[in-house]
């Protein structure tokens, strides 16, 4: 009987299929969420958020946590909320574009077309997504594929990735001079100069406002306290490629800094001639000494493009 019910075992063993190995689980993966919204995490813990819904006057990057989780950039002016409701954590826009003022909460917007791409990786996860820059009217002046990723790296800290493709689609387009564009950041209350005692640097030896304010710089960083005991920030990256770099960067004691690609000079975007745009933000820990965050930089400056998907 014994040996029946061990032939029988046998016999049913050999016809069923045969079990994979499982997939490593990458350790930064990219979830959609419910309202138009996009989490980054590392090894389940949130890093930061995509929020692209259509009834926003921009899409917008909030939180993005430091090492100590807690979120190094807020929303909206400490002092200030009304007249700054476009600072909105980490976002993209542009003060003139032809007669259409994109930057503030007024005149045009740029809203979400669609999500392109999602990938999960160990040492990187990414989103890329389509938008349209609409002006009062809700024609099109402007169309941008972005793409938002997560480089882990470690001692918890992390890089932000930001590479934005500009496109003129039926007319030649004009992005005016102005310091207010194409990228900003608006630090948490306490990493402030003047609400936390926070501290602003950049790559030439500027110190806080005074020494950085509109100046030409490969990186601009702001760090300070966001806990009781720990100091953590972010420095922009400019990136060598971009027109204008090394680009002169907006920053205030009140706890904002932004990319001002076009401050030196409008930039021309021809039909059917993509503008590359390429920033990075590097969260770190502490006090970061401008060594450190120099060799960052180098690091980034020699990744190359990576294409956009054609469009199907």
């Amino acid at each position: 009987m014994r040996h029946i019910l061990l032939t029988v075992w046998v016999s049913l063993a050999a016809s069923l299929p045969l079990l994979s190995e499982p997939k490593a689980v990458p350790r930064l993966q990219a979830l959609p969420l419910p309202h138009d919204q996009i989490s980054i995490e590392r090894d389940g813990l949130e890093l930061t958020r995509i929020h692209f819904a259509r009834d926003q006057r921009r899409p917008f990057i909030y939180p993005i946590n430091g090492p100590s989780d807690r979120s190094l950039t807020r929303m909206g002016h400490p002092r200030d909320p009304e007249s700054h409701s476009h600072h909105n954590s980490v976002w993209f826009s542009h003060q003139f574009i032809g007669d259409v003022n994109f930057w503030e909460d007024r005149g045009g917007k740029i809203e979400h077309l669609r999500v392109l791409r999602i990938e999960d990786g160990d040492e990187l996860a990414y989103v890329e997504s389509e938008n349209a820059w609409l002006d009062p009217q809700g024609r099109p002046v402007l169309h941008d594929k972005r793409r938002v990723g997560v480089k882990a790296l470690g001692n918890r800290e992390w890089m932000l990735l930001l590479d934005l493709q500009l496109e003129a689609r039926t007319s030649d387009v004009v992005l005016g001079p102005t310091a207010f564009g194409i990228l900003g950041v608006r630090m948490a209350k306490t990493i402030g100069v003047t609400d936390g005692g926070g501290t602003i640097r950049n790559s030439e030896g500027g110190v806080d406002e005074a020494g950085c304010f509109r100046k030409p710089a490969r990186w601009i960083d702001y760090s300070g306290p966001i806990t009781q005991n720990t100091s953590e920030g972010i420095a922009i990256f400019d990136h060598p490629d971009n027109p204008h770099h090394p680009i002169p960067f907006h920053c205030r004691n009140d706890g904002w800094m932004g990319a001002s690609t076009t401050l030196p000079g409008a930039l021309t975007i021809k039909k059917g001639e993509p503008l590359r745009l390429r920033y990075a933000l590097y969260v770190h820990t502490g006090q970061t000494a401008p060594d450190i965050i120099d060799k960052q930089w180098k690091v980034y400056s020699a990744t190359p493009w990576m294409d956009f998907p054609a469009k199907k």
